[in-house]
């Protein structure tokens, strides 16, 4: 379950022309990155008479969809931040396998130092290479300033694992963590020829580790409802991250692809 830094921080889609994140709704990008056929010439216009003007109201509601959306899709990305995706799956973990026996304390201490290691320690250290000037965006929308921030990711996973296993928690717990790690290193071997999706990559790392707890696991009944739940937001969060612009199809499937491979596998170690 990666993190993916490149989409860390949502942000409002920018439509200035030279941006390079052009936002993949406009008619001029198609859905998986690729170009559309120009359209053909327009036909001469009409006598003003036949026109059929839109009226003020069809106009205004239909940007005020499309701001709602937007909205949305941004509210979904920052929910979803993969940074999130480790916390998430130590609360599944204490909540729906049989690590539910835990005292509550024991759980509460445990979720915050995952918290921590996976969400405090990567963002100061993004506000860093921001002041030392490594970067220019903390946003890392550009492939060369994410190379730094996955290997952080990487390193912090792997740091997890090592935590949890030496306080005895089950194999399964520190390959979950160890596939997150690789999840980010693969992401980082990508990212020097392409931009993959790790908001994709860190849900779909969750919706592996409830399939196997699933499968392996003693797990609480209500477990099989979470799964759906949690397939269904990787839905809308990849939907989201196409109509902000911020990735293709593709690339939203190969963060799918990524993420859950890596933590499937190793979890079945």
């Amino acid at each position: 379950m990666p993190i993916d830094t490149s989409s860390y921080y949502p942000e409002v889609p920018d439509s200035s022309e030279g941006s390079g994140f052009e936002s993949l709704n406009k008619s001029h990008t198609s859905l998986f990155g690729d170009k559309k056929e120009p359209a053909p010439p327009e036909k001469s216009p009409e006598p003003e008479s036949d026109k059929i003007a839109p009226t003020p109201n069809e106009s205004a509601k239909e940007t005020g969809i499309e701001r709602l959306l937007t909205v949305g899709s941004n509210i979904i990305s920052w929910a979803l931040v993969p940074l999130m995706m480790p916390v998430y799956g130590i609360i599944f973990v204490f909540c729906l396998s049989v690590l539910d026996v835990v005292p509550p304390g024991l759980r509460v201490a445990f979720t915050f130092i995952v918290f921590g290691i996976n969400f405090c320690i990567p963002i100061l250290l993004v506000l860093l290479l921001k002041f030392l000037g490594v970067i220019q965006d903390v946003g890392l929308n550009g492939r060369n300033e994410r190379l730094v921030p996955y290997m952080i990711t990487a390193l912090c996973m792997g740091g997890t694992a090592w935590f949890l296993a030496t306080r005895g928690a089950p194999l399964w717990l520190d390959m979950f963590y160890v596939g997150g790690g690789v999840a980010a290193l693969v992401n980082l071997v990508i990212n020097f020829k392409w931009k993959i999706s790790a908001h994709a990559a860190g849900i779909a790392g969750i919706v592996a580790l409830l399939i196997r707890l699933e499968k392996d696991v003693a797990v609480e009944p209500r477990l099989f409802v979470w799964l759906l739940i949690v397939i269904g937001a990787a839905g809308l969060m990849g939907s989201a991250r196409i109509w902000l612009g911020r990735h293709t199809a593709w690339q939203v499937l190969a963060g799918y692809a990524v993420g859950f491979c890596s933590v499937f596998f190793l979890m079945s170690v």
